[in-house]
Parts: structure tokens; C-alpha cells; sequence
């Protein structure tokens, strides 16, 4: 029967865990954006005459692959512990990101990436788990948000606000490649300490692991989201090759869940989804990645396309949404100290989100650029109360030992949300220009002159105000999810009144304390 063990941790070795696991999010925040800062140089240097036309694999190459890989992440981390994952994860990334900067052609840099994306599914979400098994079980604190939030709002808005300026910086004055190799001396130094100081609970026994859900689980949401990143624009959606992606996406989901229900150790317990928290945190946070997806993307083409501001300059507009994010973090200890429940954060969280939407809904062709900058900031608010603080209600509500795919399945949910988001945002944008434009798709209109400019700008701005109107109303539906969670979370039964095994794995744990969306 597997159990865990866990060695105590000075006070100085828990704020070096803390440290070190600040410094992986960052890393993985980072790591999700600033490659799309540097795509011009790096299609110049490796392949000017047709590396534009796989832009799209580079950049969907870290996406696909981190998502395919968490869950299995999450089972990985209640099978042997999170320490073992942890490092793992890491090195993978470093290997990833030394070939990436070795990579001397476009199709090595893809695969690279790919290779780095199997690492940093597990940056995020692992180092997670990492931060609860730093805190212990004592942190479950009845359902007030913590220290969970503040470091989820502050790393989300730091890591938005440098990962395009830091892209764009090194590809400007030293070199593409450095994008990379940047990671490395972070990386190995992060590795190195984790190796030495991280003591977590470590698990002892057989168990299988269920490499078949894993691989299921892996097809399925990489079919998915090549079915949104292609569907409607590299391919019609009626097209043989994306009617076939959504009939074997639906097949393999299909199976995945069928082996969930019969496999010893399924990689996402169907159980889990008994649990009212964990049913409707996934929820909802599936429902955040498809709003988020909605108000960054769009945004930004709404101020290249509409009103004319470069690529750079666009993504100085994330900034009041990083600001908002990073006060919400550094506020919500005080919040949490002031009876804020974790209930309180998603509500408020998805109430502010919805109202920025909304305001996004009402911009027009000379709509002051300070309202979009307003209506950020009020979504970095927002979205600064439910990163964290879902991943935390998951964390707080989920059984010890299913600690790890509990916190993955949230970061899976989110991914799929936004990839879903995206492909319904990308085709209600596409129909309603094609029933107001002058014609022609939206990839035409920078070729338009004259009366037909005009009317091509005013319909895309009627479209985006449509995508926002869609993206409020998910956010609504989020809010109204919102209001059936418990207002406190109902006390854990005491040990000899749980299972054996829980009992068990809860005591030997006692000794310790704790987009992206595809870019297009």
C-alpha cells in the first residue's frame, strides 16, 4: 500500500522552496509569450523563404505539447511525489530550451519546442502541488483565499507585462537564440536547489500508472486543439481533414472516459467530479481560459487593425490588465484576513471580468484609447481573483492523495476552455464581418481604400463587439456557477473517521507545511 513520507523543513528551506517555485511560474508565464515577440528575426535567420508559413507550428508546438502532457503530470505527482515530477519537469525544460537555441532550422526549432512544452506543462502546474506540500495540510483554512491568490495575480500580471517586452528586447539588441538560453542559468540554478532543499512527502509502494488514459488524454485535447487552430481559417470547418478531427476528437474522448471509469488508477478520477467544489471550479475555470482568450486576443487586434498601433506598441495596452492582476495578488491576504472566503473571490472575480467585457463591447472606431486601458485594468482586477484562487478551492477541496491531478485537471480545463473560446470567438468574428464588410475576408482589408475601408473597419468593429457581448456572456454563465459554491468549505472528517489510506497518507504528511491560449 503506498504511503508518504515527508522529512521536516526548516523555516529557511520553506522560503527557499517558496523562492524557487516563484522563479519556475515565472519562468513557465514567460515562456508562453515571448516567443511571438521574436518571430520575425527568427523566420530570418533560419528560413526567410517559407519560415512565415510555419510560424504557426512554432508557436503552437509548446502549446500542444504542455497540454498533452498534464495530465499525466498530476498522476505522476500522487504516484511518487512531487519532488521527483518537479526536477523532472525542470530538466526537461532546460533540454528543451538548450535545443532551442541550438536549433538551426525551423523544423528543429519546432521539435525543440515541442520538447520544452512537455517540461513547462509541468512548470505551472506541478510547482503548484510543489507550493500546497510546502504549506501542509494545515493551510486548508476553511475556504479563506491566501497565499494561493498573491502568488498566482503577482506572477500572472509580472510575467504578462515582461514576457513581450523581454522577447522583443533580446531579439533586438543581442539574439533570437538568447530568448532560450536565458532560461538556463535560471533553470539549472532553480534545479540545483530543489535537488537540496526541497524536502516534500515522498510515496513509497507499486502502483501502475495508466499510460493508455494518459495517451488518450493526450490525443484527445491535442486533436482538439488543432481543430480550433485550424478550423475555420486554414481549412474550412466543413473540409474532410477537420470533420475528420472532430470525429476522432470525439472518439477519443469518448474512450478516455470510458478507461477513467474501469482503469486501477485513472490519470483524472471520475470521482473527483462528485466533489460539488472540484465539478464546478473545473468549470469555471474552463470557462475563464475561454474569456481570456477573447479579451487579450482580441483586444489587440482590435488596436492593430482599428486604430493603427504597431505590434510593439499594442502590447503596452496589457499592461494596466498586469497592473490590476499584480494589486489583486499583494491585496488578497488582507482580504482573506478581512472574511473574504474563497466564494467571495470567484464571485467578485467574475463579476469584475464581466463588467470589463462588457465595457470592451462598446468600443467603436474613436473610442478613446483610456477606456481600453480602463476596461484592462478592471479585467486584470478580475482575473487577478481567479487564478489563484481556483486553483486554490481545488487544492483546499480535493482528497490528499488525489492532490496532484486535481491541481493539473484545473490548468487542463483552462487550456481547452480558452482553445474552445478561441475557435467560437474566431468564427463569430469571421461571420458577422462577412455579413456587414464590403466583402472579402478579414485578411483583405489593409488592401482597401476609400468607402470600402471605412465600411470594412466599421464592420470589424462591429464584430469585436460582438466577440466581446459572447465573451461576457461566458463570463455571466462563470458568475452564475459561481453562486452555487459553498460559502465555506465543509470540515474535513477527522482521521479515524476517514478511509484508511487517507488516514494514513494525511498523517505521514503532517510534519510539513506549503493564455495560454495558442497565440496566433
Amino acid at each position: 500500500m503506498p504511503t508518504a513520507r515527508s522529512a521536516a523543513m526548516t523555516h529557511r528551506q520553506r522560503v527557499t522552496g517558496f523562492v524557487l517555485c516563484i522563479a519556475t511560474i515565472l519562468l513557465a508565464v514567460l515562456d508562453t509569450n515571448i516567443v511571438s515577440a521574436a518571430t520575425v528575426p527568427i523566420v530570418s535567420d533560419l528560413d526567410p523563404v517559407h519560415g512565415v508559413d510555419r510560424i504557426p507550428w512554432l508557436i503552437a508546438a509548446y502549446q500542444l505539447a504542455a497540454t498533452a502532457a498534464l495530465p499525466l503530470y498530476g498522476k505522476l505527482c500522487d504516484l511518487i511525489g512531487a519532488k521527483k515530477v518537479f526536477i523532472g519537469a525542470v530538466a526537461t525544460f532546460l533540454a528543451g530550451s538548450a535545443l532551442c537555441g541550438m536549433a538551426g532550422s525551423m523544423g528543429w526549432l519546432i521539435v525543440a519546442r515541442a520538447l520544452q512544452g512537455i517540461g513547462g506543462g509541468g512548470l505551472m502546474s506541478v510547482t503548484m502541488v510543489v507550493l500546497r506540500e510546502l504549506r501542509g495540510p494545515e493551510a486548508k483554512d476553511g475556504g479563506k483565499g491566501g497565499k494561493g491568490g498573491s502568488v498566482g495575480g503577482i506572477i500572472a500580471g509580472a510575467g504578462m507585462a515582461l514576457g513581450p517586452w523581454l522577447g522583443g528586447a533580446l531579439a533586438d539588441h543581442a539574439d533570437w537564440r538568447w530568448i532560450f538560453y536565458v532560461n538556463l542559468p535560471i533553470g539549472l540554478a532553480v534545479l540545483a536547489a530543489a535537488v537540496k532543499v526541497l524536502k516534500l512527502p515522498a510515496r513509497t509502494g507499486r502502483r501502475t500508472i495508466d499510460f493508455l488514459g494518459a495517451g488518450l488524454a493526450a490525443a484527445f485535447s491535442t486533436m482538439l486543439l488543432l481543430v480550433t487552430e485550424w478550423g475555420g481559417k486554414d481549412h474550412a470547418w466543413s473540409s474532410p481533414l477537420i470533420v475528420g478531427l472532430l470525429v476522432a476528437t470525439v472518439a477519443a474522448l469518448v474512450l478516455f472516459v470510458r478507461r477513467q471509469a474501469t482503469a486501477a488508477e485513472p490519470v483524472l478520477p471520475l470521482g473527483l467530479f462528485r466533489i460539488r467544489e472540484l465539478r464546478y471550479g473545473f468549470a469555471i475555470q474552463g470557462l475563464v481560459g475561454a474569456a481570456m482568450m477573447g479579451s487579450m486576443v482580441y483586444v489587440m487586434i482590435y488596436l492593430q487593425v482599428v486604430r493603427g498601433i504597431a505590434a510593439s506598441s499594442a502590447g503596452l495596452y496589457l499592461i494596466p490588465m498586469a497592473i490590476g492582476m499584480t494589486a489583486v495578488g499583494l491585496l488578497s491576504d488582507k482580504l482573506a484576513a478581512a472574511g473574504w472566503s474563497q466564494k467571495t473571490f470567484v464571485l467578485s472575480g467574475t463579476a469584475c471580468a464581466s463588467a470589463a467585457l462588457a465595457l470592451l463591447a462598446t468600443l467603436s472606431t474613436g473610442t478613446s484609447l483610456w477606456t481600453v486601458r480602463a476596461a484592462l485594468l478592471l479585467m486584470g482586477v478580475g482575473f487577478g481573483q481567479l487564478i489563484g484562487q481556483l486553483i486554490q478551492l481545488v487544492q483546499d477541496t480535493a482528497p490528499a492523495e488525489q492532490l496532484g491531478v486535481a491541481t493539473t485537471g484545473v490548468r487542463f480545463f483552462q487550456t481547452l476552455g480558452g482553445a474552445l473560446g478561441a475557435a467560437l470567438f474566431g468564427t463569430v468574428l469571421s461571420r458577422v464581418y462577412a455579413a456587414r464588410g464590403p466583402g472579402g475576408t478579414t485578411s483583405t482589408m489593409g488592401r482597401l481604400t476609400g468607402h470600402a475601408h471605412q465600411q470594412a473597419l466599421d464592420a470589424f468593429v462591429t464584430s469585436t463587439n460582438v466577440v466581446f457581448w459572447a465573451a461576457t456572456g461566458v463570463m455571466l454563465l462563470a458568475t452564475v456557477l459561481a453562486t452555487r459554491l459553498p460559502s465555506r468549505r465543509e470540515p474535513e472528517p477527522k482521521p479515524e473517521q476517514a478511509d484508511a489510506n487517507t488516514a494514513e497518507f494525511t498523517t505521514a504528511q503532517q510534519p510539513t507545511e506549503p493564455l495560454t491560449p495558442l497565440h496566433r
